[in-house]
Parts: structure tokens; C-alpha cells; sequence
């Protein structure tokens, strides 16, 4: 039976590990055409090989979209590939390695670094796709969010929870300004989900504990609930669907 996204080429940007494995093979599942991206291609080979043994097509390249040129390259790279895109998942951002800490233990660095990738980053990808979608008059953007920006322990996680507040602004901005093109801008909002990134943290297994106590459905947030939302978003089935953000996260913070 044909997958819902059939012959749709997208992009996924920060594809070697968590969320982003995790989208690459469920949308290889569902027919996608892939272009992947990452900043480590030797750890990103895994992946291309699970993709590759679904049966599923794809392509890969090292970029790191905090460069200014890295949007303009993938651009490029699609357009060669596979002559058109129909869907790209902002996905890359710095999480792996992060620990909570107080508000005030942050350094410039990290706080810099954080907004550099996770924020100026997307929106140098989705600028310099977003006009291939306009020829096109047809695609989708989903931008990766969290809820932690709502959530009573933003507090310990400030420079990456307000990186995803921006990413919830850029989603409405960019829904705003390309939705008369045809092109459906959205973002998906993880909970605290168990990813490589988060399953290394400092005082997890606490951390989840805690989370998952508060939870309206009480189990862990796995990629795989992740990667359903996210399908959805990138079909058909959404095409009137723009600006939302939607929470996956067994309903410990809801809108």
C-alpha cells in the first residue's frame, strides 16, 4: 500500500541521531525521497543504511546551517537530487550534551552558540528553500519546537528554551508571509522524550520520572510519537493546517 508521502522529496536537517533518524526512516516508510543533512557524516552513515533497507531513497550531505552559504547548498543539492522539494523539516539544533543548570550559570558562549544553530540557522534553511516552494506554489515547512518554554523548568534549560519560543514566532512569521504561496508552515512541540540527547543528561532518569508523573498518559515520550505528528503535518491530510504548534508530550503542559 502506497505511504502517505509517496514521491514527496524532503529535507531533514540534523538527521544522524534522535528525532532526526527517527523522522528520516518513518518518512522513508511512507515513499518520501530524502535529502538529509548533518554535521557528522560518518555518524550520519547509520542512518542512510536503515534508510537504505526500508527500500527507501536518499541522499546525504554535511552542512551546518548556522553558516550563512550552508542554506544556499542544500538549495542546490535538492534541486540536483531530485529537481524539486516539497517538504522541509527544520529539525538540526543543539540539545545533545545540554544539561540543566541555573539561569544564570549559562555562559556567552552556549547562549550564543544556542541562537547561532537553533534559531538563525532554520531561518537561513527555510529562506533559501521557501523560494523553491514559491515557483511551485505548493510545500510545507515543519519546524521542531519543545514545550519547554512553557514548561515550570524552563527555567534550568533558559538559552535552548528561549531558542524554541523563537521557533514558534519564525513558525507563525514564515505561515504569514508564504501561506498566499501556498505553502503550510507549522511546528511540532516534543515533550521531554527519551532521545540519545536527553537519556545522557545529568539527573534524567529524575527528570523523567518527574515529567512522566505529570503527564496526563504515563509513559515516556519516544521519537516514534514524535515521527507520526510530524507525517501528518508533511501529507496532504494538513493542507489547510497552518501557523499551529502542536504538543507531543502525553499532555504535561497543554495549550
Amino acid at each position: 500500500m502506497p505511504g502517505v508521502l509517496k514521491d514527496k522529496v524532503a529535507i531533514i536537517t540534523g538527521s544522524s541521531r534522535g528525532f532526526g533518524k527517527a523522522f528520516a526512516l518513518r518518512f522513508a516508510e511512507e515513499g518520501a525521497k530524502l535529502l538529509l543533512t548533518t554535521t557528522n557524516l560518518e555518524r550520519a552513515q547509520g542512518t542512510v543504511n536503515e534508510v537504505k533497507a526500508k527500500g527507501g531513497e536518499v541522499a546525504i550531505m554535511e552542512a551546518d546551517i548556522s553558516r550563512e552559504d550552508a542554506g544556499k547548498k542544500i538549495a542546490e543539492k535538492v534541486m540536483q537530487q531530485y529537481d524539486k522539494v516539497d517538504i522541509l523539516l527544520n529539525n538540526a539544533a543543539i540539545y545533545y550534551g545540554v544539561s540543566p543548570k541555573p539561569w544564570d550559570a549559562w555562559t556567552i558562549e552556549e547562549w550564543d552558540r544556542m541562537f547561532t544553530v537553533n534559531v538563525r540557522g532554520n531561518w537561513l534553511v527555510s529562506k533559501a528553500i521557501a523560494p523553491l516552494m514559491i515557483k511551485q506554489k505548493k510545500g510545507k515547512i515543519i519546524n521542531i519546537a519543545s514545550d519547554v518554554f512553557k514548561s515550570p523548568d524552563s527555567h534550568m534549560f533558559v538559552p535552548y528554551a528561549l531558542t524554541k519560543a523563537a521557533i514558534y514566532s519564525l513558525t507563525h512569521a514564515l505561515a504569514t508571509a508564504l501561506g498566499p504561496s501556498g505553502i503550510n508552515v507549522n511546528a511540532i512541540a516534543p515533550g521531554l522524550a527519551a532521545t540519545e540527547a536527553s537519556l545522557s543528561m545529568g539527573g534524567s532518569e529524575k527528570l523523567f520520572e518527574s515529567v512522566v508523573a505529570a503527564q496526563m498518559i504515563k509513559r515516556r515520550v519516544e521519537a516514534e510519537d514524535v515521527a507520526g505528528a510530524v507525517v501528518f503535518l508533511a501529507s496532504a491530510d494538513s493542507d489547510l493546517i497552518t501557523g499551529q504548534l502542536i504538543m507531543v508530550n502525553g499532555g504535561h503542559l497543554m495549550l
